[in-house]
């Protein structure tokens, strides 16, 4: 007797993909418990390299610092994280940030222009009609990406790198046209010293509450909603989504306006954080760190696969790295942020694709260009190296990273001939 078909699935309905969306055997999965074994082996590591112990003699201060700047950045990267899953991406959080604190402080200083200059209370009216206009604009932004990507058809790249340098602009002109109107003098920042900022300010539990909630909500949405899942199944493979009946369009909008509107909702804090709205610093370089934050906790950038736990993680791996390398060096620690984070980046998506590298028979060092490639990465090992621990520790690194690559070329070489001999 023939076995009987496999059931069908009803047109129109999205399956759910297993192990992505829904995981019932446990929490986390395997990437993310080795994540976290990462995060306590960084902590352990820097204990030992400090030389004034700042994890063991000072913890509370250590955790407190961590914790404020990993709830500011993983806010934002929650955004960004829903984004990538969606198949996008957006370049421009960082600079959604400054937007939304020049506009939180602009609405501000029109409401209350005395008392903002003379750094009295505001009331909460108007911090909340200040917020309120940061969310806002957030929103809008968001809409205009989806806009430009879905029926303009940019690519999400070429649309969020326009806003990227277009937003830090319009924050900056805006700032200066309202101190030029509402102050004797015209500025590129406004301070902002409203006892409510300040409290969260001087209350680091406050944003960190803030980034626990908005993980667990947006956590709910991807897994437990239909839209979480139209969101994987957008990301996944767009033309199967829409024939499936999804609409994409939407879905690109919501994923775009919970992007932005997470990026604006970090800018209220970082006005909080630094007492001064200040475009033309504020949130540089910080849409990096999100994607970075996304992609170490597993997310792929091809868009369909990706975990908020995962996300939580990154963005704790990153802020514990970033601070660990600061109680080594000490002093202009701040220097080697970026290197730090592309570093991490780059060696978070060489190890995600090391399965499929051997799988497929690629190699990491092939022909001519991987001859090329040892040398080139042995030298800016040894450099990196040398500028943070001198030119002794330098030379041993770029001479160890020289033969743990020419090792990695021959093992690969004999592979690739082993694997050539044993095919019929």
């Amino acid at each position: 007797m023939a076995d009987a078909p496999p059931p069908q699935p009803k047109p129109g309905a999205i399956p759910r993909p297993a192990g992505r969306l829904l995981r019932p055997g446990g929490l986390l999965r395997s990437g993310e418990w080795a994540l976290l074994g990462a995060i306590l082996a960084a902590v352990a590591l820097a204990t030992l390299v400090d030389s004034n112990h700042s994890y063991w003699f000072r913890p509370l201060e250590s955790l407190r610092d961590i914790a404020r700047n990993t709830a500011l950045l993983g806010i934002f990267a929650l955004g960004a994280a829903v984004v990538i899953i969606a198949g996008g991406i957006d370049l421009a959080a960082g600079s959604m940030i400054a937007l939304s604190g020049t506009v939180c402080a602009t609405t501000m200083l029109a409401l209350a222009p005395e008392a903002m200059t003379a750094f009295r209370p505001v009331g909460p009216v108007v911090v909340a009609a200040g917020c309120a206009a940061s969310l806002l604009t957030g929103f809008l932004v968001g809409t205009l990406h989806a806009w430009l990507i879905t029926a303009v058809r940019l690519p999400p790249f070429i649309a969020t790198l326009a806003t990227l340098v277009g937003l830090r602009s319009l924050a900056r002109a805006l700032c200066e046209n309202a101190t030029a109107a509402f102050t004797p003098t015209k500025s590129a920042l406004i301070n902002v010293a409203d006892p409510l900022f300040k409290a969260i300010r001087d209350n680091v539990w406050i944003p960190v509450a803030v980034f626990a909630v908005l993980a667990v909500v947006t956590w709910m949405l991807l897994t437990r909603t239909v839209l979480g899942r139209h969101v994987h199944a957008l990301g996944g493979n767009e033309q199967a989504a829409r024939l499936a009946g999804i609409r994409t369009d939407a879905v690109k909008w919501f994923a775009y306006c919970f992007g932005a509107m997470t990026a604006a909702l970090a800018g209220l804090f970082y006005v909080a954080n630094e007492s001064v709205a200040a475009p033309v610093n504020q949130g540089r370089g910080h849409e990096l760190n999100a994607i970075a934050a996304a992609v170490v906790g597993g997310c792929s950038l091809t868009g369909g696969v990706g975990t908020i736990p995962g996300t939580v993680l990154g963005a704790i791996f990153l802020r514990v790295v970033i601070d660990a390398v600061s109680k080594v060096i000490k002093t202009g620690a701040d220097v080697y942020e970026g290197l730090i984070v592309g570093i991490v980046v780059v060696f978070a998506v060489t190890f995600a694709q090391v399965g499929q590298l051997a799988s497929g028979g690629r190699r990491l060092l092939p022909g001519a260009l991987g001859v090329c490639a040892i040398p080139t990465l042995a030298t800016f090992t040894g450099a990196v190296v040398a500028m943070m621990s001198g030119r002794l520790a330098g030379a041993a690194a770029g001479i160890m990273a020289l033969l743990l690559l020419s090792g990695l070329r021959v093992w690969e070489s004999r592979s690739a001939r082993a694997v050539a001999r044993s095919a019929p």
